[in-house]
């Protein structure tokens, strides 16, 4: 397809896992030339048409390059020192490595250019995700301004200027789909267990999610407002949204599960300190 997008000559992902994975396809999908693409991965399996797959990286990475790191959080202390001294200015490292900041991704790439930590969730995969950026002092104008348009392909774009609140945002939105997930599940088994056949429950929870996002999305009205403006005094809606909106309803129960998913980001950040 043509892409009115003013790609990079030259892509590096460093790992393609699901979510790096996710996001190369819809560059693909976009309008990204495959042959733009090198992907290093030690198994050397094939990624898409027209994309490079190496296991290693035997020259110095070109001036203008993204270099997307997609492998694993824990596997830093691997990559990096083999990989570091090819990566240098002029290159913009991309990180969708959870939990290591910016300054920690530095030590391990000094050389590199402009650090952005991205993290994106898994409907980038369909043009609708989010992701979220942050990026180090070293990051101008420009680099923010590339950072943007490739994530815009992705989704939704949100820029963080305080890297504390990146664990927040990254419980949030990074998680946020697991959690969505879980309750269209548990919305289903809800059903099957009032006596509803259980694949039936599946296909309404799945599609009543659904539509009440699009609508949610596509609307002005907060989506509090929309909830009580279905809900009658006295109907079924009110009394199910009682249960719902009691002190320990679903707000405790997103508040702890956010909280947890949060402070474990932070963990993983400690972690990185030591390693």
């Amino acid at each position: 397809m043509t892409s009115a997008i003013p790609w990079p000559d030259h892509f590096l992902l460093i790992g393609c896992g699901n979510m790096a994975g996710a996001m190369l396809a819809r560059w693909l999908d976009s309008g990204l030339p495959p042959e733009r693409v090198t992907v290093l991965r030690p198994s050397g399996k094939p990624v898409a048409d027209g994309v490079r797959v190496v296991t290693t990286l035997d020259q110095p990475v070109a001036p203008g390059t993204i270099v997307l790191l997609g492998f694993k959080p824990q596997q830093l202390g691997d990559v990096a020192p083999v990989l570091a001294d090819k990566i240098g200015e002029g290159t913009i490292l991309l990180s969708i490595l959870a939990g290591l900041p910016v300054a920690r991704l530095r030590e391990a790439f000094p050389q590199a250019g402009a650090i952005v930590r991205c993290m994106p969730n898994l409907p980038v995969r369909i043009g609708k995700g989010v992701s979220i950026l942050q990026a180090g002092d070293d990051a101008d104008v420009a680099v923010r301004a590339t950072a943007t348009t490739l994530c815009d392909a992705l989704g939704l774009v949100e820029w963080l200027d305080d890297e504390r609140l990146f664990d927040a945002a990254t419980a949030l939105s990074g998680c946020g789909p697991a959690f969505v997930y879980r309750f269209i599940d548990a919305f289903a088994a809800a059903g099957a267990a009032l006596g509803l056949d259980p694949r039936a429950a599946a296909r309404m929870a799945l599609a009543t999610v659904e539509g009440a996002a699009i609508s949610a999305a596509a609307s002005t009205t907060p989506p509090a407002a929309m909830a009580d403006a279905v809900a009658s005094k006295g109907g079924m809606t009110r009394e199910g949204l009682d249960i719902l909106d009691r002190p320990d309803g679903i707000l405790t129960l997103l508040d702890e599960t956010l909280r947890a998913a949060r402070d474990r980001g932070v963990a993983l950040a400690a972690l990185s300190k030591k390693g």
